[in-house]
């Protein structure tokens, strides 16, 4: 059974930093994309960011320049360093993987709750 466990979000100030970690347990077949997510209230979710399992990233144009996203293969951990955070990123984050094992699957964490107060 697949397990993803997020942690490092809180409560910041405009302007500082979080950094996300996303540990995947339970995986028996080498781990493809990771990613993050983001839902805040009232809104739809979005992609954040991604990671391949070569290490070609992707961002959304918010977060660009702001946020970078890395991995540990050997870990199985994806992370989400976050800078000069604004009150628009407040959100829950959701990490997820996609793991291929004969078809893809993509599982999600339970999220971690982002807020940035102004």
């Amino acid at each position: 059974q697949v397990h993803l466990e997020e942690s490092g979000g809180g409560l910041v100030q405009a302007g500082g930093s979080l950094r996300l970690s996303c540990v995947v347990s339970g995986s028996t077949f080498p781990i493809g994309t990771m990613a993050w997510h983001r839902q805040a209230p009232g809104k739809e979710r979005e992609l954040v960011a991604w990671i391949a399992s070569g290490g070609t990233t992707k961002y959304a144009d918010s977060v660009m320049g702001r946020f970078t996203i890395s991995r540990d293969n050997a870990e199985n951990t994806v992370f989400l360093q976050m800078n000069s955070l604004k009150p628009e990123d407040t959100a829950v984050y959701y990490c997820t993987v996609r793991i291929y094992s004969g078809v893809h699957t993509d599982y999600w964490g339970q999220g971690t709750q982002v807020t940035v107060s102004s």
